[in-house]
């Protein structure tokens, strides 16, 4: 028995030494991607806002366009996208065109949008209730607080799940928003 274990540790010393330094991949999120990529959100919604009042409504439609191709993920099919202020028969908006109507208006297929983020944002917060992290997705809920040019604050319950691809970028695949109940 002594001979057998003195064989095997002579093995492990004579295996050949394994990088410390190899590249290592994990898809998992983490909570500080989470919260850049939620701030990334309200900063763009300012930005397309701010893209408006200087540049019109091509200028809007370009970033918005942008910002729907770099945060969300129609790349990866269809997005559970239900803005905060469309009712029925469009409320829930799982194509690119119909999330980019809802942010900048200006498209006969949705005549009731205006353009969200033409409102004249100036300010966005997150105050999440919990986040839920599970590999290469993660899901967010609580609070965002907008405030207006006149310092109006607009609060709505937000719900957001993130995919991380294999690009490493989190990508928007489910965002749910609504104005808080009220009786």
């Amino acid at each position: 028995m002594k001979r057998i274990l003195s064989m095997a540790v002579l093995a492990f010393a004579a295996a050949p030494a394994f990088a410390q330094e190899a590249p290592v991949y994990s898809a998992n999120i983490t909570q500080s991607e989470v919260l850049a990529a939620q701030q990334a959100w309200g900063n763009a919604l300012v930005a397309i806002g701010k893209a408006y009042e200087t540049g019109g409504q091509a200028a809007a439609a370009e970033l918005a366009n942008k910002v729907l191709d770099d945060a969300y993920g129609y790349n990866l099919g269809p997005v559970l996208f239900k803005p905060t202020l469309t009712e029925a028969p469009q409320t829930f908006r799982i194509t690119k065109e119909g999330a980019l109507a809802y942010f900048v208006g200006g498209d006969e297929d949705y005549p009731n949008d205006s353009g969200f983020a033409l409102k004249g944002w100036t300010k966005v917060e997150i105050k999440n209730a919990a986040i839920h992290i599970n590999g290469d997705v993660a899901t967010t809920m609580g609070n965002v607080m907008i405030t207006n040019k006149d310092g109006s604050v607009t609060t709505v319950d937000k719900t957001w799940k993130f995919k991380k691809t294999d690009d490493g970028k989190l990508r928007i695949v489910v965002h749910h928003s609504s104005l808080p109940y009220s009786s």
